[in-house]
């Protein structure tokens, strides 16, 4: 049974202590002696130090973080990962800050920036402390973007920027570079000569558009091999083997194929060569994609942190909500690893974590 405390106000510095347990509980005024005005203080003093002892611990209620989360589409491991980064970071910093993190999972079944907007406006209007999203087209999301942070809720964008927006930060790989890099891996193979071509996904996206300016780029530094062009596609993987497979027949002198993301490798038997004849370099090292590696048909894959992306951008946003602490710049870019048959099956372990059981 709980002891209510006894308390006995201690004038010579204004707190007040627990007979019970010896604690000091709280502070009265003290006040010179005037008729009954000191008693008077004491007893409001003790009244309230009482009701703060009685209250309930329970009903002071642990601080609760809503983040929003809006991928490009539902179903791709790609987004899976990110997504179990979150968690993670949301279990994790939640312990360690004694905080509720929740992750408000809303994305579209296919790309579709217009409802990614309508996403970011339902999670405003139901109370989201922070958003995070992966954009389809920045054009169609900075309107939404900039109306959430006038309302006071920071947006982290991953894997897809909206640069002209007011989000706060940006996670993602430096896509020129993924695109040089890209290229630069091919020509390695090729010998620095041959015939290429590029798959690019969705030409609105402007990380999308970064990576076929630097692969262009990059082409431009090998005389001998020529690049016949990029090609566009809806991101879903019979899209990009249907853009392969039309190229390669009217194009049969193709000898490499740089795929600035991994869509085609994500369905089984999307290329048609022998393994080796036709050399090819990947964006994004998801577990279909590794198969193809092992068969041959792929030579390099070029891994993103997927599950760092969801990671960090709950880590970001919980330090600057909860911390009061700002990113250090608004571009936060991580490096590619490279996968090859060397360290495949060292890299696919990475899998047992970032995919969610």
């Amino acid at each position: 049974m709980r002891l209510q405390p006894r308390l006995i106000p201690n004038p010579a510095d204004g707190w007040c202590f627990d007979a019970n347990s010896k604690m000091k509980l709280g502070s009265f005024v003290s006040m010179p002696y005037h008729g009954n005005s000191l008693m008077t203080l004491r007893n409001i003093s003790r009244l309230l130090v009482v009701f703060y002892c009685s209250f309930p611990r329970t009903a002071l209620a642990e601080k609760t973080y809503t983040l929003g989360m809006i991928a490009k589409s539902q179903g791709n491991q790609f987004f899976e990962a990110a997504h179990s980064g979150a968690n993670d970071a949301a279990r994790e910093l939640g312990a360690k800050h004694g905080i509720k993190i929740k992750i408000d999972w809303r994305t579209p079944n296919e790309e579709d920036a217009q409802k990614q907007a309508e996403y970011v406006e339902q999670l405003v209007l139901n109370g989201a402390d922070g958003i995070i999203i992966s954009c389809s087209d920045a054009n169609k999301l900075n309107e939404a973007i900039n109306k959430a942070v006038q309302q006071g809720i920071p947006v982290v964008t991953f894997s897809g920027d909206a640069p002209a927006s007011q989000r706060m930060l940006s996670l993602g790989i430096d896509d020129f570079k993924c695109g040089e890099q890209t290229f630069e891996e091919l020509a390695k193979l090729l010998n620095d000569k041959g015939v290429v071509a590029a798959i690019d996904g969705n030409p609105n996206a402007a990380n999308l558009q970064k990576r076929a300016a630097g692969f262009r780029a990059a082409a431009k530094k090998h005389p001998g091999i020529k690049l016949l062009d990029v090609f566009y596609h809806k991101e879903t993987p019979p899209d990009a083997v249907a853009k392969i497979e039309q190229v390669m027949q009217a194009n049969p002198d193709v000898t490499g194929w740089g795929f600035l993301g991994g869509w085609p490798l994500f369905t089984d038997h999307a290329l048609k060569w022998s393994p080796g004849s036709v050399k090819c370099v990947s964006v994004d090292a998801l577990p279909p994609e590794l198969g193809y590696v092992r068969s041959g048909h792929v030579q390099m894959l070029l891994s993103q942190d997927v599950y760092g992306y969801g990671y960090h951008a709950v880590e970001r946003l919980i330090e600057k909500l909860h911390l009061k602490k700002n990113p250090s710049q608004a571009d936060e870019n991580s490096a590619l690893t490279p996968v090859t048959k060397d360290n495949l099956d060292a890299f696919a372990k990475n899998w047992e974590k970032w995919l969610p059981k």
